[in-house]
C-alpha cells in the first residue's frame, strides 16, 4: 500500500475509533505491522497533526491538519448527529459505515467545546422495528446512478408478473419499510418507481445515459410534485 494511502487510513482510524486507541488496534485497522504504525504516527506528527499519547497508553488525535476548523451552532450539531444517526438505521450497511466515518470527520474539525456537544448530543434516534436489510443490489443501483449507466433486471409487479427491464436509475428513496428506485424505464418509455425488493438478476448494462440523469431526475420530481398537488386538490 502506498505510504500516502496508509497515512490517510491512519488519520481516518484516529478520527473514528474511541480514543485513546491502542497501537495494536490502529495497526489492525490500517493493516500494517506495529512498527510501521509507529513510523506513520511519527510522520503524521511531523506533518502537523497533534496526536497525544505513546506506546502502551494509546493515541488521541487532538488536532487534525487535514480538515479545516468548522463552526456550528448547538442546534446545528444536534441536527447533524440526529441525521447521521438516522442513516445508520437505514438498513444499508455501506451507508451506515459512511455515516459513522462522516460524523467522526466532522467532530474532528470542531473546537473542543463544540466537540463535547456533538459527542454528548441531546437528540437520539431509535427504531423499535428496525428497517429490513437493504437488498444487495442497492449499491449497484447507487453506483449506476452516479455513473449514469443503464441497468438490466427482472421485475415482479404486484400481480406477480415478471418482466425484463432496462432502466436508467436516477436515485433511491428510503421509505418507512422499503427502498424504491426512481428511474426512467426503457420498456415503458416513461418514469417509474421500482421497489428494490421486487428486483432480481440486477446487473449493469453496456449503455450510458450521460449526461441525462440530472435533467431527468428534475423532471421526474417535478411530475411527482404536480401529482401530489393535484391529489391534495382532488
Amino acid at each position: 500500500m502506498p505510504r500516502a494511502d496508509r497515512l490517510f487510513r491512519l488519520l481516518a482510524a484516529l478520527r473514528a475509533l474511541p480514543q485513546p486507541v491502542t497501537a495494536e488496534r490502529l495497526a489492525e485497522e490500517t493493516e500494517v505491522s506495529p512498527r510501521t504504525m509507529y513510523r506513520d504516527i511519527a510522520a503524521l506528527r511531523a506533518g502537523g497533526a497533534l496526536i497525544d499519547g505513546e506506546a502502551g497508553l494509546g493515541y488521541t488525535l487532538t488536532e487534525d491538519p487535514a480538515l479545516p476548523p468548522q463552526m456550528f451552532t448547538r442546534l446545528e450539531v444536534e441536527a447533524l448527529v440526529l441525521g447521521l444517526a438516522e442513516v445508520t438505521l437505514s438498513g444499508d450497511p455501506m451507508l451506515a459505515k459512511a455515516a459513522t466515518a462522516a460524523q467522526a470527520k466532522i467532530i474532528a474539525t470542531l473546537p473542543d467545546r463544540v466537540q463535547r456537544q456533538a459527542i454528548h448530543a441531546v437528540s437520539r434516534s431509535y427504531r423499535y422495528e428496525p428497517r429490513k436489510p437493504a437488498p444487495p443490489h442497492l449499491h449497484l443501483l447507487r453506483e449506476a446512478a452516479w455513473e449514469e449507466q443503464a441497468v438490466d433486471l427482472s421485475y415482479r409487479d404486484l400481480l406477480g408478473r415478471q418482466t425484463k427491464r432496462r432502466i436508467w436509475p436516477l436515485g433511491t428513496v428510503f421509505l418507512d419499510r422499503e427502498v424504491i428506485c426512481l428511474a426512467f424505464c426503457c420498456l415503458r418509455q416513461d418514469f417509474r418507481r421500482f421497489k428494490l425488493a421486487q428486483m432480481q438478476d440486477v446487473c449493469l448494462a453496456n449503455e450510458s445515459f450521460r449526461p441525462s440523469r440530472v435533467p431527468l431526475l428534475r423532471a421526474y420530481l417535478e411530475r411527482l410534485r404536480e401529482e401530489g398537488t393535484k391529489a391534495r386538490q382532488d
